[in-house]
């Protein structure tokens, strides 16, 4: 009796516990992520605050002609 009540009050299943582990895991995986296109993203921007290579290139371009149908 005392196995049907723990169950049923929600005793550790394995699946439930792995499949836990498991979004733990992903979740670390998504914020060292975040945190490497964060500091990815924070070089890009300063780059582009500075000497701008587009800038940086004097070529005049053309106007573009549409594509042959």
């Amino acid at each position: 009796m005392a196995k049907a009540l723990l169950g049923y009050v929600g005793g550790s299943d394995p699946r439930l516990l792995a499949e836990m582990r498991r979004l733990q895991q992903r979740v670390q995986d998504l914020e060292s992520e975040l945190v490497r296109i964060q500091a990815e993203n924070d070089a890009l921007s300063a780059a582009a605050h500075g000497d701008s290579l587009l800038d940086s290139i004097d070529i005049d371009v053309p106007q573009a002609e549409p594509a042959l149908t």
